[in-house]
C-alpha cells in the first residue's frame, strides 16, 4: 500500500477549493480570539497559529496590532492565498511551509494556536511528536490553545480520518507539560450549513527547570 502524502493532499484541497468552500471557514475566529485576550498578551508576544492555512485569524491579529505572528501550514498553495489577501500587510507575517508534526522552530512561542490540525494526527507516533515539539516550542508561562472535533464531532474531515477528544482525553495528553486552564465546547456552522461540535481547550506550559 502506498504512504499517504499528507502534503499532497491538502495541496489539491486549497487549489480546488475557495476561502469559504471549506468547512472550518469563519468570517471571523471569535473563540480564537477570545482565549487570546483572556491571556492578556502584549502586542510582541510571539504569536503562532499552526495549521492556519488561509483562516482569518491572522488578518484579525495584525488588526489588532499584534507585531510577532507566524502562520504555518503544510499547504504552501494556502499561505500563497493568505499572503495574497492581506496584500502589503503579508510583509508583517512569518510564513512557514511545513508539516507540523516534523516542525523544527527557531524560536519559542509565548502563544501556539491550532484550531483542527491536531485532530488529524491519528497515529501515535504522530501525536507524540507533535506533542513533543509542542512542548519544546512554548515558553515556560506560554500558551497552547488547542481545537478538535469533540466526541460528538464528525469522524472525518476533508476526506480523512480524524482523532475525536474529551477534556480528559486532552488533558491526559498534554498533562506532563502543561496546565489545563479552560475547556468550551463548541458548535461550529459550516458553509453548507451543517454543525461540527468542537472542543477547544487552553493550557499553560509549565516551568520544570
Amino acid at each position: 500500500m502506498d504512504k499517504f502524502d499528507r502534503k499532497s493532499h491538502w495541496e489539491k484541497v486549497y487549489e480546488t477549493k475557495q476561502l469559504t468552500e471549506v468547512s472550518w471557514y469563519q468570517a471571523r475566529p471569535d473563540i480564537s480570539l477570545d482565549f487570546l485576550h483572556r491571556y492578556n498578551l502584549s502586542k510582541a508576544a510571539r504569536i503562532i497559529d499552526v495549521g492556519g492555512g488561509d483562516s482569518l485569524l491572522v488578518d484579525h491579529l495584525l488588526a489588532e496590532g499584534y507585531e510577532n505572528v507566524t502562520v504555518l501550514d503544510i499547504s504552501a498553495k494556502a499561505l500563497e492565498r493568505a499572503k495574497a489577501r492581506l496584500g502589503e500587510n503579508a510583509a508583517k507575517v512569518n510564513w512557514i511551509v511545513a508539516d507540523a508534526a516534523s516542525f523544527k522552530p527557531a524560536e519559542q512561542y509565548d502563544f501556539w494556536h491550532d484550531r483542527a490540525a491536531f485532530h488529524f494526527f491519528t497515529e501515535e507516533k504522530d501525536i507524540e511528536r507533535y506533542i513533543r515539539i509542542v512542548q519544546q516550542s512554548i515558553a515556560p508561562g506560554g500558551y497552547l490553545v488547542l481545537g478538535t472535533f469533540s466526541e460528538n464531532g464528525p469522524e472525518k474531515c476533508s476526506g480523512l480520518p480524524i482523532r475525536q477528544y474529551s477534556e480528559n482525553a486532552m488533558k491526559e495528553r498534554l498533562q506532563k507539560y502543561f496546565e489545563k486552564l479552560k475547556c468550551v465546547t463548541v458548535k461550529h456552522l459550516t458553509p453548507s450549513v451543517k454543525i461540527q461540535e468542537f472542543i477547544f481547550c487552553s493550557f499553560k506550559r509549565l516551568n520544570l527547570g
